[in-house]
């Protein structure tokens, strides 16, 4: 069976990502769980940095000027931390991970795009990140470069908001 695949449309076009239900289902099924809901519509990435990373999906990110976006968690609260020793998914450019506070069992709703490879963020590589991965774009990655590309404030939030207007799960 194949995995499901989510068109993610933002105010900068569209792009798609392939969710990895079969290795990682506690963390791609907390993320269909959330899109399916609407939570992640109407929402802005609050944390871009060119040559690393685009993040999404605070809920206080409606706001895209709120002090607190980058802070929030779903309804639900945290899921466990996933990491099967079978799904060694590297921190790959195109590559969705769950973002989380550095503690275990802290990752909610928030994900980041790596737009390079950040290996140090694997969670089976020493060191203090563990950054799952649960999805890759499998098209519109020129749109994820967009989105890095945009001018940021001293706080990595874009200047001009970029927001998530719809977030489409297709099984």
């Amino acid at each position: 069976m194949a995995n499901p695949t989510a068109t993610l449309s933002t105010s900068l076009g569209d792009f798609t990502v392939e969710l990895f239900v079969d290795k990682m289902p506690i963390t791609a099924g907390n993320f269909i769980e959330l899109a399916r809901s609407g939570f992640y519509d109407g929402l802005h990435f609050h944390r871009v940095i060119s040559g690393f990373m685009i993040q999404f999906g605070c809920p206080h990110s409606r706001d895209p000027n709120s002090p607190r976006a980058g802070t929030g968690n779903a309804p639900h609260g945290t899921i466990p931390d996933e990491h099967p020793a079978d799904a060694r998914l590297s921190n790959e450019p195109g590559t969705l991970s769950m973002a989380n506070t550095g503690r275990p069992n802290s990752g909610s709703c928030q994900f980041f795009i790596n737009t390079v490879h950040n290996a140090y963020l694997d969670w089976f590589t020493p060191g203090p990140s563990k950054h799952p991965v649960f999805g890759k774009v499998i098209s519109g990655m020129d749109v994820v470069r967009k989105i890095e590309q945009t001018p940021t404030d001293d706080r990595d939030r874009p200047t001009t908001p970029v927001k998530m207007i719809k977030v489409t799960v297709h099984d």
